[in-house]
Parts: C-alpha cells; sequence; structure tokens
C-alpha cells in the first residue's frame, strides 16, 4: 500500500505455526536466540510438541451437544466395526448400549460427546457444532480435458462418507501385460486396490487440519485420483515413512486417530503409507506420489503403467527397497531428486545422467530389454562424434554449420536439449580447430567448416 507521502510499503502476513509441530527448513529446525537465528534444542522441540498434547482438538467436548446430535445408521456401523476388529469380545460388545458402546471406543468422554464423535458419528446438521471448522469431502469428476464432469459433497458422519466418497469412484478393469508373471496373456485387474483408496481417504480424514476451514478433496481423472487435505506432514518427508517403518509418534488429532484404529479404519501399527507403496509396486504401477507444502497435503495414486522401463525395473529387481523405488519413481516421473538422493542411486548403478536429465544404468537396461533406449539416452562419446565429423569433411571437402548440426544431431544423447545440443556442437568445433585439425572460412550460423 502507499501512504500519502508516496512512500511505498510492503506488509508480509506469515500465519502461526501449527501447534505442537516444530517447522523445519530442508530438515532442520530453527529458533531465535536474542538476535541470531540458532537450530532448536532438544527441550524447545519437546516444548514445542508438548503444546499439541495439551490441546487435541478432536477431543474437546461440545457441552451443548448430546446423543441425539449422532445418527443411528453411523453408530450402528460403527458398533459393526468395532466388532469386527474385537471378535474376542463380540458378545460383550453386543450388550452393550450406545453411551457404554461409545466410550469404551473412545469416540466420547464419559458419556459427554467430542468433535471426534460429531466428525465420525454426527447427523448431517451436526456438521453446525464444530463451526468454524468444516467436515466436508468434495469428490470430482475430471475429464480429459480438465472440466469438470460430476462432483458430490458429503458430511457427517464420516464413518458413513467414506463408503459413500468410494462408491462414486470409478475403479474400472485395467488390462496389461505384467512382465514380472514371464506371459503374453493380460492380466486384468481393478484400476486401483481397495485398500489404497480407503487409506488415502481415511488418513486424510485422521490428519486433516480443521481448524483451517478446508474441506478434504478427491479428484477423480481418466487415469489417477487425487486426495488432498489441510495441514501439514507431520513426517516432514514421504522418505523418512519408507525408512524408519515405525508409526509416528505424534498426531495432529490424537483422540480422533485413537478412534479411527479401534474402527480400523486406519492402519493400526503407522505402516499404511508403507502399505499403499506396496501395493502399487506389486501392480508395477508408478508409487503413490506425495506433494507437500505449508498447510497442505496432496496425494497421487496413478491406476496405470506410465512408463514400461520403470515397471520393468520392478519385475526385474524384487529385492530394490521402498526407498529406491521412491527415488526412481521420482526419475519416471520427471520429479526432481536432491544431491543426496541421486548418489544413492548412482552409488546402487541405477541411474547415469546428468542432473536434471536422469536415466536408468546400462545394467538395468541390459536386464529389462532397454538396450535401445539406453542408447538413445547416452548417445555416443565425444571422440566417436569427431571421427564421424573428420570423415564426412574428407568426404565432402567442406560442411557448413546447419550441415553439421543435421550431421551430428541424431548422435547426440537424447537427455540433451536443443540448446545444448547446438552448445555441444559449438564447443567440439571449437576443439578441433585449436586442435589445428579444422578451420572455418566464415563465422555466424552459416560457417563454413573445412578440414586441414
Amino acid at each position: 500500500m502507499r501512504y500519502t507521502n508516496g512512500k511505498r510499503v510492503v506488509m508480509f502476513e506469515i500465519p502461526p505455526a501449527p501447534a505442537g509441530i516444530p517447522i523445519a527448513f530442508q530438515d532442520h529446525y530453527y529458533g531465535r536466540d536474542g538476535e541470531s537465528l540458532q537450530g532448536l534444542s532438544i527441550e524447545k522441540l519437546e516444548r514445542i510438541r508438548m503444546q499439541a498434547a495439551a490441546t487435541d482438538w478432536s477431543a474437546e467436548i461440545l457441552p451443548e451437544a448430546s446423543l441425539a446430535d449422532l445418527d443411528p445408521a453411523a453408530i450402528a456401523k460403527a458398533r459393526e466395526l468395532y466388532t469386527d476388529a474385537h471378535k474376542d469380545k463380540a458378545e460383550e460388545i453386543a450388550a452393550w448400549d450406545d453411551t457404554t458402546f461409545l466410550n469404551k471406543a473412545k469416540i466420547t468422554i464419559r458419556g459427554k460427546i467430542t468433535r471426534t464423535a460429531v466428525i465420525l458419528l454426527g447427523r448431517e446438521e451436526s456438521e453446525s457444532l464444530l463451526s468454524p471448522a468444516v467436515a466436508k469431502i468434495k469428490w470430482i469428476l475430471r475429464g480429459s480435458d480438465d472440466i469438470e464432469r460430476d462432483y458430490a459433497i458429503a458430511s457427517c458422519p464420516f464413518v458413513l462418507a467414506v463408503d459413500r466418497i468410494y462408491d462414486k469412484i470409478r475403479n474400472l478393469k485395467y488390462r496389461y501385460i505384467n512382465p514380472a508373471h514371464k506371459t503374453l496373456f493380460p492380466d486384468e485387474i481393478d484400476t486401483y486396490e481397495p485398500y489404497v483408496i480407503r487409506e488415502a481417504l481415511n488418513n486424510a480424514i485422521a490428519h486433516q487440519d480443521y481448524t483451517l476451514g478446508g474441506q478434504i478433496n478427491v479428484m477423480e481423472y481418466d487415469d489417477k485420483l487425487v486426495f488432498s487435505n489441510k495441514g501439514s506432514f507431520i513426517p516432514g518427508n514421504i522418505e523418512r515413512v519408507l525408512v524408519n517403518n515405525a508409526p509416528e509418534e505424534y498426531y495432529r488429532n490424537p483422540f480422533l486417530v485413537t478412534a479411527m484404529v479401534g474402527l480400523r479404519m486406519v492402519d493400526t501399527i503407522g505402516s499404511g503409507i508403507r502399505k499403499m507403496y506396496t501395493f502399487q509396486r506389486q501392480r508395477l504401477f508408478p508409487l503413490p506420489d506425495y506433494k507437500l507444502e505449508a498447510n497442505r497435503v496432496e496425494v497421487t495414486i496413478t491406476g496405470k503403467i506410465l512408463d514400461m522401463n520403470y515397471a520393468n525395473i520392478l519385475a526385474e529387481n524384487p529385492d530394490l527397497n521402498l526407498l529406491d523405488i521412491e527415488l526412481l519413481n521420482r526419475v519416471q516421473l520427471g520429479k526432481p531428486l536432491s544431491d543426496e538422493e541421486i548418489a544413492r542411486l548412482r552409488s546402487k548403478r541405477l541411474i547415469e545422467g546428468r542432473k536434471p536429465k536422469l536415466y536408468i544404468a546400462r545394467q538395468i537396461a541390459q536386464k529389462v530389454g532397454q538396450k535401445v533406449e539406453y542408447s538413445e539416452h547416452k548417445g555416443l562419446g565425444n571422440k566417436r562424434c569427431e571421427e564421424f565429423l573428420l570423415t564426412a569433411l574428407r568426404d565432402h571437402q567442406s560442411l557448413s554449420r546447419p550441415e553439421i548440426d543435421q550431421l551430428l544431431w541424431p548422435l547426440l544423447p537424447n537427455l540433451l536439449d536443443e540448446k545444448q545440443k547446438k552448445d555441444k556442437i559449438t564447443n567440439l568445433l571449437t576443439k578441433l580447430r585449436k586442435q589445428g585439425k579444422i578451420r572455418n572460412q566464415s563465422q555466424g550460423p552459416n560457417s563454413e567448416w573445412l578440414i586441414i
């Protein structure tokens, strides 16, 4: 904005950090120490984490709410899920009244209605009890032209909304030749593994930051599903989940997560994401693709093989761990990798090329029948290109720069773009000229070159 004296004032609005979540920059945590920026001590990190332990939004009691605000059909569904998860207590559970059941399932507290109870079991009109928070899931179907074709919005109770949204998703049959099965007969499977859909959706419900007032979105395209929810990704990055293989020590909504675990809506040991990765790997499909922002998590589930090269790597290398596969997945999707991640794949001789143009390594290409593609990526070496050019100049006495470009273009690596190829040819000509092997009798884009 501008004041009357003409001075320009720029204002920045920085949202507060979510309670209980230290904010990291490039996996390091910082804080103020007087006028300096220092790394956060263990004591300060724990003090921040304790903020969430003291204020669990999902466990707070709604004093104006009663059992009448809960949906009887949702309570019946919750009983069914809870009984299925605790088969050894089936007779005991059947004898509980609703109040006892809800307390035992850790959905209410001493018969009092919590926000978790409204989210999972509340009548649709009870959503207003959560205001200004929002408890909605929106499914949107988009065509190949990215135009919205259909949509549906589901509100409380989420224990029933999950099935309504799941039924909207078109889980068609997908036919493909699976190279792991060594057969010409195609496999026929669902486009999406049902577990993956439910896990992605239930994770969004469990880890949504309801205080931000956003809804959960499920975007369906012809060959992929995109789930998104508000709130930061608590583990920090997906690699940490794949490497640690352990449940988180902290959840954004501990009371809600506990209730959903009791109903078997989310995985009991915190390995749901790893299972999603494993299901996609078994199908030779791209792994779940996470896009993490400050206050938003988005995961894309692809329902087909995008790159047979990548699929063949999975089929021929069953010993690869999930982290290596996730990094190779990003290579095939054209996603950026850090220097450390590239070094990891290089150390295992899985990739070649230069950042950002990476491709699979020679021994992998040979295993999976991608020899031609590998050679096209790699191109001929500098020495071979020099010899080829010198032979052509001996045959024709002289060549113009456009003719040289046309001659050498197919021999250069496919990973180079047009400008890089032109620069490489320029450097090659300069090198041969300085060595006294060729000379140019004119300059510019149409220069003429002769052999000495």
